[in-house]
C-alpha cells in the first residue's frame, strides 16, 4: 500500500489513500480539492524516496471534508504559597481532509500538464478583462 509523510501546520502526518486526517485550519471551502506539496517521504511499489527536506515534484491530493473546533482544553497555572493561579481555555480550529491520491514526480508533472491549458485560458481572459477596464 503506498503511503506518504506530509507536513501541514508544522506537524507531520503519515497518510495513505482513503485516510481521514485532521490538520490545522486551511483556507479552503468544504468540498474543494487541496494539493499538499510538502511531501517529506513517499513509498510506492516497494521503493521509498526520502526528501532533502522535501521530495521534488511529489504531491498529495485531498478533499476538504469539514472545518471544526476540537474539544476545549484547560490551561491552569498555579504557584504554591504565592496566591497565584490562572485558568484559561483553548479550542483549536481544524480542517478534516480525505486523502485521495499520492503523486510522485512523473505523475504530478503529467497532471500539471493536463491542467495548464485551462489555467492559460483563464489567465488570457483575466488579462483581457484588465485591459478593457482601463479608465481614461
Amino acid at each position: 500500500m503506498p503511503y506518504a509523510v506530509i507536513e501541514s501546520g508544522g506537524k507531520q502526518y503519515k497518510v495513505e489513500p482513503g485516510d481521514w486526517i485532521k490538520v490545522e485550519k486551511l483556507d479552503s471551502l468544504e468540498g474543494s480539492l487541496v494539493e499538499l506539496s510538502n511531501v517529506l517521504a513517499v513509498s510506492q511499489n516497494n521503493e521509498t524516496i526520502i526528501g532533502t527536506p522535501i521530495v521534488e515534484g511529489a504531491r498529495v491530493t485531498a478533499t476538504v471534508a469539514s472545518h471544526g473546533r476540537d474539544k476545549k482544553i484547560i490551561i491552569f497555572k498555579f504557584k504554591a504559597k504565592n496566591r497565584y493561579q490562572r485558568k484559561q481555555g483553548h479550542r483549536q480550529s481544524y480542517t478534516q481532509l480525505n486523502i485521495k491520491e499520492i503523486l510522485t514526480g512523473a505523475e504530478a508533472e503529467s497532471n500539471v500538464a493536463k491542467k495548464t491549458p485551462e489555467v492559460a485560458k483563464s489567465a488570457k481572459s483575466s488579462k483581457a478583462k484588465s485591459t478593457s477596464q482601463k479608465t481614461p
